[in-house]
């Protein structure tokens, strides 16, 4: 839609003059700024001077369109002189104030050229309404011929009007660059402050982790000593033990010479005693064994009933002196299962025996079953019960509940770590006063008890020589080829060079430490980190990408094996596959 506004005819330059304020006018009165009125005024000033020295008459209207946007028109209308016309000055400068500048050759009953200058109004504007453009149009209508003194002193009105609004927006300017030299200098303050912060934080956290590795080295030295000592301490404690027990049998014997009945009741004393500190002695150094992963499972055809059986034959006598009933249920139906009997039977004799200590009345009572295919074994008895606080605290090392005596806190923590190694698991449930219940369940096929490792190229990132031979020995046989890095940067150049199958990536080395690794590797390549420290307590994002972590003080082939598998099918996952 479009709405004319007024037309004219110039002829002569104080026609140009009056299709000038024409044009300033109708800006005005549809709300252009004081600015925008100059621009539109000048343009058509510059157009309608070119086109005068040109060609006369020419033909101008001043219109409103609404479609696409309301944008006021002004339309110089003249017949083409032969040859066509060249745009010339005017018409570039106009270009320079209005939104566009269009000339075309059209033919409306005679060859003519039209001019279209466009000024869109203001987006925040709504389009004029009628009652709007009325107003307009009896505002130009009401235009009247001016001098050209008069035309001289509006010019120059809006010349220094012009030149009023420059004077405003330079000082405008000024106070905008002052103001920015001092945000500027401000932020460099912060910026040293920050830098300065930084580089203290850095100096801590090198100083931590350089702590870190004290505790680190002290924690694994105190481990490896406290395993010699129990290992150590146990064997020479054997050879008196077993000395002790077969005096004891000497004295017992038929042959020897007769005791009187409170002798013989004494020496029976001093070899059951005996008899118990053995026990107590290879319980200790089983514990050692399996604590530093000598203990390997040998997978073999079991039957549960034989392996209760015998738990039975060596316990049964204890459970009768003591005056407790140990009831064995097993189910009709004979139940298999792949595992390693020896260690089935060292878990089965640590819950029975425990259960019997801890029960002065009542009985022990064992389940057997198949869930799931699972073997399910509970050992329940009426002893005294544990109370809640103290349930979860059973399974660790050398803790004795408040309030009883005997064992040496090892039996349960190392049931538990034979159920692992079979693949299994232990729970406990209990009320205090009325009992207690072991739940060992272990699977019924073959227990995955250890993962081979079958990888192709395997890169190790490890500053220290130490640690790379300490995992090229895991490796070996397992790995068609092995490569190595001491730092973080020839880490990245190797796999960029050669991409590897796995890494296994040390957390800490001086150069780039393994987060700085670790975020920038490709994402399809499985990665193990190695570390003694919780990620959770560093709270960095970056350690999400690891695929799986391995602790570095319980490095062994059986760990690294897991880890390897677990990084391999975590990163399948994450490619899609």
């Amino acid at each position: 839609m479009e709405r004319e506004l007024r037309r004219f005819e110039i002829r002569d330059p104080e026609d140009v003059s009056t299709v000038r304020r024409a044009g300033r006018e109708a800006a005005a009165a549809l709300g252009f700024d004081a600015s925008d009125q100059v621009r539109m005024g000048t343009a058509v000033s510059e157009v309608g001077r070119e086109l005068t020295a040109a060609v006369v008459p020419v033909a101008v209207r001043f219109l409103v369109v609404t479609v696409p946007s309301p944008t006021l028109v002004a339309e110089f209308a003249f017949g083409s002189p032969a040859g066509g016309r060249r745009a010339g000055e005017g018409t570039a400068a106009a270009g320079r104030l209005v939104d566009s500048v269009e000339e075309a050759e059209e033919d409306d009953g005679g060859r003519r050229t039209v001019v279209r200058l466009r000024k869109r109004l203001r987006a925040d504007l709504p389009a004029p309404a009628e009652d709007a453009l009325n107003a307009v149009q009896a505002r130009l209508t009401e235009l009247m011929p001016i001098s050209a003194a008069e035309e001289l002193r509006a010019q120059n009105a809006e010349l220094i009007e012009a030149l009023d609004d420059v004077r405003r927006r330079r000082e405008e300017l000024h106070v905008l660059n002052a103001e920015l030299e001092e945000t500027n200098r401000g932020v460099l303050a912060l910026y040293n402050q920050l830098s300065n912060e930084l580089e203290e934080t850095n100096r801590g956290v090198v100083a931590l982790y350089a702590e870190l590795d004290d505790k680190s080295e002290q924690l694994r030295e105190l481990g490896e000593a406290r395993t010699r000592f129990w290992s150590n301490v146990s064997h020479e404690l054997r050879t008196p033990v077993n000395s002790v027990i077969g005096l004891a049998r000497l004295l017992l014997d038929g042959s020897a010479d007769p005791l009187s009945d409170e002798q013989h009741h004494q020496v029976e004393l001093i070899a059951d005693s005996g008899q118990t500190l053995l026990g107590l002695v290879n319980e200790l150094l089983d514990f050692a064994k399996a604590e530093r992963g000598a203990l390997v499972p040998k997978p073999a055809e079991t039957d549960p009933r034989t392996v209760l059986d015998e738990v039975a034959a060596q316990l049964g006598p204890a459970a009768a002196q003591a005056g407790v009933t140990l009831d064995i249920a097993l189910p009709p139906d004979p139940v298999r299962l792949t595992t390693d009997p020896d260690m089935l039977t060292r878990i089965l004799r640590n819950l029975i025996g425990n259960a019997l200590r801890f029960t002065t009345e009542g009985e022990v009572r064992v389940t057997v079953e198949s869930v799931d295919s699972e073997l399910v074994v509970h050992v329940a008895d009426t002893g005294v019960g544990i109370a809640p606080e103290h349930q979860q605290r059973v399974f660790e090392e050398f803790y004795q509940t408040p309030g009883t005596q005997g064992g040496t806190g090892l039996g349960l923590p190392y049931a538990l770590r034979l159920a692992k190694l079979l693949g299994g698991d232990l729970a406990l449930r209990s009320t205090l006063g009325e009992g207690t219940t072991v739940t060992l369940r272990l699977p019924a096929g073959q227990a995955p008890v250890r993962r081979e490792l079958n990888v192709g190229h395997v890169l190790i990132v490890d500053d220290e020589e130490d640690g790379r031979n300490a995992l090229r020995d895991l490796l070996a046989g397992s790995a068609s080829r092995v490569s190595e890095a001491s730092g973080g940067r020839a880490a990245l150049a190797r796999v960029e060079a050669d991409p590897p199958d796995v890494v296994l990536l040390d957390l800490r080395m001086p150069e780039t430490d393994g987060l700085y690794v670790l975020d920038r590797l490709p994402p399809r390549i499985p990665v193990v980190l190695l570390t003694d420290v919780d990620l959770r307590v560093l709270g960095d994002p970056r350690a999400d990408r690891a695929d799986a972590t391995v602790d570095k003080a319980r490095l062994d082939r059986d760990a690294l094996s897991e880890a390897v598998h677990q990084a391999v099918e975590s990163a399948r996952g994450t490619d899609g596959h």
